[in-house]
């Protein structure tokens, strides 16, 4: 039978554990909702943003003619697995590095650069062998415009001086508080730019100024960008919904030990309880025996 005082300390231990979920549980779900306002007003712009390029690249000579869809077949392979800063929100960060292995897996021949997103990422990629491109791992440190469009930046121009053939993200797109999906999506070189859930709209007759070209040559690079901002935000509030999950999960596991904590104290002292009672009795009937 447990001691009375370990059982006791046990209780007290999960009980505090359970108000520290708790307490990350909300927290979690704070950032959550304003998470989850980003990325919605975010698609519905990037979804467009792609629909008029599509209508328009499809007037010209498709996408041959832009430079950030040119299919070199060379063997030079940039991934960019985007994780979290912080743990304690289940498979979340897990997840992302299985992709990005299998990544690798599927690229053999391939000489592969990582360019980690998020503390997460930097830690484990630091420990393998693959070059790293490590300036841009703290964007989540302070999520803004800025700063993600310049990692892009730095990604395109890389790509069109011929130092990367392909481009390739990692991360967790946010369906619902429960569900983020791992997709590994091809950043470049970009071929017909496809809308969100695979739909094609009706060709719509555009006025376009200056030239076909100009406008072609203004949106890529911008889709591009916001293409990265929004994995970015879709990583943000996939890892607030996964950490939300995480600790509700972990609070009801807590409140359901200690029930079980609390019956076996229970058990424990009724027990000790029964031992001195009877200890109590053999000392009276050995006083009444003399």
């Amino acid at each position: 039978m447990a001691n009375l005082k370990e059982v006791k300390e046990r209780i007290n231990s999960v009980s505090s554990t359970q108000q520290i979920t708790k307490a990350m549980k909300m927290v979690a779900a704070a950032k959550l909702r304003r998470a989850q306002e980003k990325i919605v007003q975010m698609r519905p712009y990037s979804q467009k943003l792609t629909s008029i390029l599509n209508n328009i690249s499809s007037g010209a000579e498709g996408v041959a003619d832009i430079v950030y869809a040119q299919e070199r077949g060379g063997n030079n392979l940039l991934v960019i697995p985007i994780t979290s800063d912080k743990g304690l929100c289940g498979a979340f960060n897990s997840n992302v590095i299985k992709a990005t292995n299998a990544v690798f897996l599927e690229n053999p021949n391939k000489k592969i650069t990582v360019m980690p997103v998020g503390k997460k990422a930097s830690d484990f990629f630091k420990r393998q062998n693959f070059p790293l491109v490590s300036d841009y791992a703290g964007l989540f440190e302070k999520i803004s415009f800025q700063p993600i469009k310049e990692a892009a930046e730095f990604v395109m121009e890389a790509f069109v001086n011929g130092e990367f053939d392909q481009v390739i993200l990692v991360y967790n797109q946010f369906k619902n508080v429960a569900t983020q999906i791992v997709v590994k999506e091809q950043f470049l070189p970009i071929s017909k730019m496809e809308e969100e859930g695979g739909e094609s709209k009706a060709q719509q007759d555009y006025i376009v100024e200056p030239s076909r070209d100009y406008i072609i040559e203004e949106l890529v690079p911008n889709s591009l960008k916001i293409q990265f901002y929004k994995a970015i935000l879709d990583s943000n509030a996939s890892e607030h919904g996964a950490r939300m999950t995480a600790m509700s999960k972990a609070t009801d596991n807590a409140g359901d030990l200690l029930k079980d904590l609390k019956l076996v104290y229970n058990r424990t002292r009724q027990a000790a309880i029964t031992n001195e009672i009877l200890e109590i009795v053999a000392g009276a009937n050995a006083l009444e025996g003399k």
